[in-house]
């Protein structure tokens, strides 16, 4: 009875030891890359010039896709925000299609900018 006893011991801490050397670490939601540092940027009085911000979150959609990775909420609405602000109407309306289009609850945010924009005359 003992043999037995220490054979289903011993099984049991094999296969448990088998089934923790399996587990791996959970892959994260969103590629962030910066996200958050560029927006913080924005907001400060002394940002970086807007062409920077958007050349370093464009660099991060290319490595979301790369890695075939989703951004973040949020993500395309500041970019549209970015290139609003420097002009770029057509790829600020793209964006934001494409926020809207990830996250659809981003609706009612996203038609408010575009609405604004509209109304502003840009």
């Amino acid at each position: 009875m003992k043999i037995y006893s220490a054979i289903r011991a011993g099984s049991a801490l094999a296969l448990t030891a088998l089934l923790v050397g399996c587990v791996t670490a959970p892959q994260p939601l969103y590629s962030w890359n910066g996200y958050q540092t560029q927006v913080y940027s924005y907001l400060k009085s002394d940002a970086p010039a807007a062409e920077e911000q958007i050349l370093a979150l464009e660099k991060g959609v290319q490595q979301a896709a790369s890695k075939n990775a989703q951004l973040p909420p949020g993500y395309q609405a500041h970019l549209g925000l970015l290139y609003l602000n420097a002009g770029r109407t057509d790829q600020a309306l793209a964006a934001w299609a494409q926020e809207k289009k990830q996250f659809p609850e981003s609706a009612q945010y996203i038609d408010y900018l575009v609405g604004n924009m509209k109304k502003n005359g840009v």
